[in-house]
C-alpha cells in the first residue's frame, strides 16, 4: 500500500511539474531557444525569415483524426489562460504543420492525460488513509490497556488513552473537511480544469470576435462607394495631367495615362474606416531612354535599389536636358533620381488641379498637399447630395517607374536614408501586383470561410490598440518594426509552411497564436526575409518575374538594432496574452476614431415599409 500510495503520489506532482512549465515556457524561452517538450523542432534563422517550408512530421492515426507533426513553435495556450483565460480546451494542428489527415485532429499537447478524478480525489484520500491508521493505532492502543488492566491505577491510565482518542478523531474529521473545502474553493477560483480552459478560450474567441466585428471590419457597401468615388476622382486628375504633360516635348517626363490600385483597401484587409487608399501613378520616360535597375549593394539601405539609364541610339547632346533635370551622379554614372521625379510630379499635379476642380465641382471639393520627401495626398470632401456615405478621403498618389510585369520603381521614405552618399539615387521597389497574385490564388485554394485576412485585421488592430500604451520613442518603432508589410510577409510564410485547410474559421485562435510566435521567433533571430525577392518556394502557380527569382534575397528587419527587436518581441507576447485587457481598455471613445455617418442608401432601405 506505501509503494502504490508513493507511485501515485509521484504520478501527481509530475502532472503538477508538466502543468507549471507549460505556463512559464515563454519566460523559459526568453533565455534559451530550446524548443518546449510538447513542440516540434524549431526551424533555423534562414527558414524562419525567408519563410521556406518546415519538414512535414510524420502522421499517426488517432480517434479523433489524423494527427500530424507539431509546428516549429512553443505552447503559449497555459499562459494565456492563466495570465487572461486563454488557451485550455481542444486545439487545432499548428499551421505549420505537413502531410495530410484533418486539421482537427487530436493535439500533440493532450497526448499526455491524466483523469481528472484521480488527481482531484488524491488528498481526500490520503486523509482518510491518515485517518483510518490514527483509529486502528488507538483501537491497538486500547486493547492494549484493556488486556493489563489490573487495579485502580491501570483503570485511570485506560480511562485518560480512551479520552484522549477522541481529540484526534475530531482532528481527523476536521482535517478531512478542511481538505475537501480547500479543493472545492481551488476548483471554484479558476484552478486548472479542463471545463475552466475551455470557458477560458471561448471567452477569448469571444472578445477577439467582438472587437474584429465592432472596430476593425469595414461595411463592404461603404467601401464600395468609397473605391468607386476615389476611382472616378483619380482618373480626372490623371486625365487632366497627362494631356498638359504632353505639351512641353518629348525630352521630359509624363504620365502614362491609367494608375494602379494598391494597398489594403483593394486586398480585402482594410481595417476601421475606409477614408486612406493608395494609388500607384506610372510615368512614361522620354522614348530613346530605358530604366536599368540593379540591387544597391553597400551603398543604401537593404532593399534599395537604383535606377541607370540606357540611350538606345547613344548618349546624344538631346539628351542632356533630361539628365541635368532628373538625374544624379552616383558613383561616377548617372541615376535617375526619385527627390527630382517626386518634386516634378508634385508641382505637375498642382497645376492641372485647377481644371479638376472645376469639374468636379458638383461632386466634391478636392485640395493637394505635399510634404518634402513624401509622395502628394489627394483629400476628397465629397458633397452631400453625391455621395450618400459622406466620407472625407486622404489618396496617396504615388509616382511609380513601370519596369515591366507589374513591377514599379517608387521612392524611399526619406526616414531610412540619412547617411548614405546622394540619398535621392535610391528607389523602393513595389510588388503589389504579385501580391495581389498571390492572395488570389490563397482565396481559391484555402476553405471558402477562410481566416487569415481576419487573422491579419486581428493582428494590426492589436498593434494599434497597444500603441496607446507605449512611449517615446519606442511607440515609433514598434509602429516602424510592426508594420503592415513585415505583418503581411509573415502572414504570407506561414500560410504556406502547412495546409491551407488549417486556416478555417473555427480555428481562429490558434491561427492567430501561431502567426505571433512565428513573428516571436523572426524578432529574435533578426530575421524576416522579404517574400518575393529572391524566395524559391512560391508555388508556380504565381508566376513571379524574372526580375524577382534573380534579386538577392532582404532581410526587412536589418535595420533595427537587437535590443529593439527583443523589446518589440516581448510587448507582442504581452500585447496577445492581455488582448482581452487591452481590447477593454482602448476601445473607449476617447482612443477610437469617430464612426463615418450612416450610409443613406441603407438608412432609406430601412425605413421603407415591408411589401404587402
Amino acid at each position: 500500500m506505501c509503494l502504490s500510495l508513493r507511485a501515485f503520489s509521484q504520478r501527481y506532482h509530475f502532472r503538477d511539474n508538466k502543468g507549471n512549465r507549460r505556463q512559464n515556457v515563454f519566460w523559459k524561452a526568453a533565455k534559451q531557444d530550446e524548443p518546449a517538450p510538447d513542440a516540434g523542432p524549431r526551424p533555423s534563422e534562414e527558414e524562419a525569415g525567408s519563410g521556406a517550408e518546415r519538414r512535414p512530421g510524420r502522421g499517426r492515426q488517432g480517434r479523433g483524426g489524423a494527427r500530424r507533426g507539431a509546428a516549429a513553435r512553443p505552447a503559449l495556450g497555459a499562459a494565456g489562460a492563466v495570465e487572461e483565460g486563454a488557451g485550455g480546451g481542444g486545439r487545432s494542428p499548428p499551421a505549420g504543420l505537413g502531410g495530410g489527415g484533418s486539421p482537427r485532429g487530436p493535439s500533440p499537447r493532450r497526448a499526455l492525460f491524466i483523469s481528472p478524478l484521480r488527481v482531484r480525489g488524491f488528498w481526500p484520500l490520503l486523509t482518510a488513509l491518515c485517518t483510518a491508521l490514527l483509529c486502528f493505532y488507538q483501537a491497538l492502543r486500547g486493547s492494549a490497556a484493556g488486556e493489563g488492566a489490573g487495579g485502580p491505577e491501570d483503570a485511570a491510565a485506560e480511562a485518560e488513552a480512551a479520552g484522549s482518542g477522541v481529540p484526534l478523531l475530531k482532528g481527523s474529521a476536521l482535517l478531512l473537511l478542511g481538505c475537501l473545502l480547500a479543493r472545492c474553493c481551488g476548483a471554484a477560483g479558476g484552478g486548472p480544469r479542463r471545463g475552466g480552459a475551455r470557458c477560458a478560450a471561448g471567452a477569448r474567441r469571444g472578445a477577439l470576435e467582438r472587437f474584429h466585428a465592432r472596430q476593425l471590419r469595414v461595411s463592404p457597401h461603404v467601401l464600395g462607394h468609397s473605391k468607386a468615388h476615389v476611382g472616378r476622382v483619380v482618373a480626372e486628375l490623371v486625365r487632366a495631367a497627362k494631356a498638359q504633360g504632353l505639351q512641353p516635348g518629348p525630352l521630359a517626363l509624363s504620365l502614362r495615362g491609367d494608375f494602379v490600385r494598391i494597398g489594403s483597401a483593394y486586398e480585402q484587409h482594410k481595417v476601421r474606416s475606409p477614408d486612406c487608399f493608395d494609388i500607384l501613378v506610372p510615368l512614361r520616360l522620354p522614348p530613346h531612354l530605358e530604366p536599368q535597375p540593379r540591387c544597391a549593394d553597400g551603398l543604401g539601405p537593404c532593399g534599395a535599389f537604383v535606377c541607370g539609364l540606357r540611350a538606345r541610339n547613344g548618349w546624344t547632346r538631346r539628351c542632356r536636358p533630361f539628365v541635368e533635370g532628373f538625374c544624379v551622379e552616383l558613383l561616377g554614372r548617372s541615376h535617375l533620381s526619385s527627390g527630382l521625379v517626386l518634386r516634378w510630379f508634385q508641382g505637375h499635379l498642382q497645376r492641372c488641379l485647377a481644371a479638376v476642380r472645376y469639374r468636379l465641382q458638383e461632386r466634391c471639393r478636392v485640395s493637394l498637399s505635399a510634404c518634402p520627401g513624401h509622395p502628394p495626398t489627394l483629400h476628397i470632401v465629397p458633397c452631400s447630395d453625391y455621395v450618400c456615405c459622406h466620407i472625407s478621403m486622404a489618396v496617396r498618389l504615388i509616382p511609380a517607374i513601370p519596369l515591366g510585369d507589374g513591377l514599379y520603381l517608387t521612392a524611399l521614405p526619406p526616414e531610412g536614408l540619412h547617411g548614405s552618399p546622394a540619398p535621392e539615387a535610391f528607389w523602393g521597389l513595389n510588388a503589389s501586383r504579385q501580391e495581389q497574385r498571390l492572395l488570389g490564388w490563397l482565396k481559391e485554394q484555402a476553405p471558402d470561410a477562410s481566416c487569415h485576412l481576419k487573422c491579419l485585421q486581428i493582428l494590426k488592430g492589436l498593434r494599434d490598440l497597444r500603441r496607446h500604451g507605449l512611449e517615446e520613442p519606442f511607440c515609433s518603432q514598434w509602429g516602424r518594426v510592426l508594420s503592415s508589410y513585415v505583418l503581411k510577409t509573415a502572414l504570407f510564410s506561414l500560410l504556406l509552411q502547412g495546409p491551407l485547410e488549417a486556416w478555417d474559421e473555427q480555428f481562429l485562435v490558434e491561427r492567430l497564436e501561431d502567426l505571433v510566435l512565428y513573428l516571436r521567433d523572426c524578432l529574435r533571430k533578426q530575421v524576416l526575409m522579404d517574400f518575393f525577392l529572391g524566395n524559391s518556394s512560391i508555388p508556380e502557380a504565381v508566376a513571379l518575374p524574372r526580375f524577382l527569382k534573380e534579386a538577392a534575397p532582404v532581410n526587412l528587419l536589418s535595420a533595427f538594432d537587437r535590443p529593439t527587436l527583443d523589446l518589440v518581441a516581448f510587448q507582442l507576447i504581452s500585447t496577445w496574452i492581455q488582448a482581452p485587457h487591452i481590447i477593454r481598455m482602448y476601445s473607449s471613445p476617447r482612443y477610437l476614431r469617430p464612426a463615418p455617418s450612416p450610409c443613406r442608401h441603407m438608412a432609406e432601405a430601412r425605413q421603407e415599409p415591408p411589401a404587402e
